[in-house]
């Protein structure tokens, strides 16, 4: 496990693979503005992302350290045991053999263990941060007539001066509200049934 390597998936757990959002009505306008934006290098670059990437790093180095010192203590016993192999008797040396392969599960389990609480840090860590973001983005959208802002990592390739990256950092570092969200639309009422007719007057004899 590297920290280079891990880093590289930092706030992907908050940014979906594509981003849209809606700025205005596309079809009260002739021309369709389009705007992009790098969702997650917005989050590892404001103020928030950056401290949130130092206080994973503290605790992947902690983790990394414990991982380590266990993985030298376990390949010095399996060199202790290499040289044994000769001295030691066929059933001292299975227990040996044993105890160090159950151990060697154990820190697998350990690895797999540690990375789950990264990942569950990062989302806790990340997801203010990626809110905030979105308002913002919707705050952009809003008040520059931006009908769609998608993420810069679902397109294949865009005009530099459609991305709106930096703009987002900078009013996010500089505090600025966020638009909210807006409220999803009613569900329609279900129609009514219709009335039954009324029932025929019986007919006089």
């Amino acid at each position: 496990m590297s920290w280079s390597g891990w880093i590289r998936g930092f706030g992907s757990l908050a940014v979906a693979s594509s981003l849209l959002l809606f700025g205005g009505s596309a079809a009260a306008q002739q021309v369709t503005r389009i705007a992009v934006v790098d969702t997650q290098r917005a989050i590892m670059e404001t103020e928030d992302g950056l401290r949130a990437q130092a206080t994973l790093k503290k605790l992947f180095d902690s983790r990394q350290r414990e991982l380590d010192r266990k993985q030298d203590e376990l390949e010095k016993e399996r060199n202790d045991i290499e040289k044994q192999k000769g001295v030691l008797s066929k059933e001292a040396l299975a227990k040996r053999i044993d105890k160090w392969q159950r151990e060697m599960v154990q820190l697998q389990t350990v690895f797999v263990e540690y990375n789950k609480e990264l990942q569950k840090k990062q989302s806790e860590l990340t997801q203010p941060i990626f809110q905030k973001a979105m308002g913002l983005i919707r705050r952009i959208a809003t008040q520059e007539g931006y009908d769609v802002i998608v993420d810069k990592n679902a397109v294949p390739y865009v005009r530099s001066d459609l991305d709106v990256t930096d703009k987002l950092i900078t009013l996010y570092n500089q505090g600025a509200a966020p638009e909210p969200a807006p409220k999803p639309a009613k569900p329609a009422q279900p129609a009514q049934p219709a009335a039954k007719p009324a029932p025929a007057a019986p007919a006089k004899p």
